[in-house]
């Protein structure tokens, strides 16, 4: 059996994703499980580690290291933010470690803050490590990533480091809209429609604002102008688009096209998002899916001789 030696944790809000790493990287095992930080019962994530991760866990013992939500306030432990500008190493120096009830050692990565010029602040847990994990050594100067999702965040990076991000929550509204408004009345199936999408997307680079467009998801099907079992893939489209011509607007649109951004999510949600960037004539690319993974060990190999192991 190839030896382990890293046990990297993607531990998220609804999920708990764990690879199981051997000494050249790659990816020996993995294992789902819908064991997210609000599924776990009473918030023991210890117990909850030991038994879907233990059976990992023999000599020589492995370093394991845990990014995302598990590191949140409502998580095994709160680790506090790093600031922007943020690198593998700016990440490495505030590892926090907790214990297992069966004295397995797990360290958490912290997430990255910064504040706007307007004081408000903007954070995010997990999308990190994701970014660092794409980063090569021969990147241009700076690079832009997108990262689709209930709160999808556009991060910009600069020499290896997080300089700015910002928060969209495009998933979460189009949840919120089709299980809690009259447009969710109308629609019929999932959002599987790829035409209907295309429209949505061109509807949200026309000049009228998102609150105006949002009404047109119920008033086209009510006139058979869109099937109802395109009305979900309409409104993903629609708020996909408006995303994207806001992320392009604060990035600086002329930036974005040339700089192709990179997508780094489940497949078919960066499909997804690789198709709206394209009708609103910006390239752009998919990163690789165990993004989490490579950056977990370039975090890890960031770190001290001290901290290491």
């Amino acid at each position: 059996m190839t030896q382990t030696a890293l046990i990297a944790l993607d531990w998220g809000t609804t999920s708990l994703r764990a690879y199981r790493v051997g000494t050249d990287g790659s990816v020996i095992d993995r294992i789902e499980a819908p064991s997210g930080i609000l599924q776990v019962p009473d918030g023991d994530f210890g117990a909850t580690f030991d038994r879907i991760v233990g059976p990992w866990l023999v000599a020589p013992m492995p370093a394991v290291i845990a990014c995302g939500m598990i590191g949140s306030r409502q998580g095994w432990r709160e680790v506090p933010y790093a600031t922007c500008p943020a690198g593998a190493g700016d990440l490495a120096d505030k590892f926090i470690a907790v214990t297992s009830p069966a004295g397995h050692r797990v360290r958490l990565v912290p997430g990255v803050m910064q504040s706007g010029a307007d004081g408000i602040p903007d954070v995010m847990r997990g999308e990190e490590t994701q970014v660092i994990g794409c980063l090569q050594p021969d990147d241009p100067p700076r690079r832009i990533f997108v990262l689709p999702g209930t709160h999808s965040k556009w991060v910009i990076v600069e020499a290896g480091r997080i300089v700015r991000f910002a928060t969209f929550m495009t998933g979460e509204v189009f949840a919120a809209l089709r299980g809690h408004t009259i447009l969710g009345r109308m629609m019929e199936g999932e959002a599987d429609d790829a035409g209907a999408f295309r429209r949505g997307v061109e509807q949200a680079g026309r000049d009228g604002g998102l609150l105006r467009s949002l009404f047109s998801a119920r008033t086209l099907p009510l006139f058979d102008r869109l099937p109802k079992a395109g009305v979900a893939s309409y409104l993903s489209g629609l708020l996909i688009g408006t995303e994207v011509a806001e992320a392009a607007a604060w990035v600086g649109s002329p930036h974005v096209a040339a700089q192709r951004p990179t997508i780094v999510g489940a497949p078919s949600l960066a499909a997804r998002y690789r198709e709206a960037l394209e009708v609103l004539r910006i390239e752009g690319r998919v990163g690789p899916v165990d993004a989490a993974v490579a950056g977990i060990r370039a975090i890890l190999a960031a770190a001290s001789t001290e901290v290491g192991r």
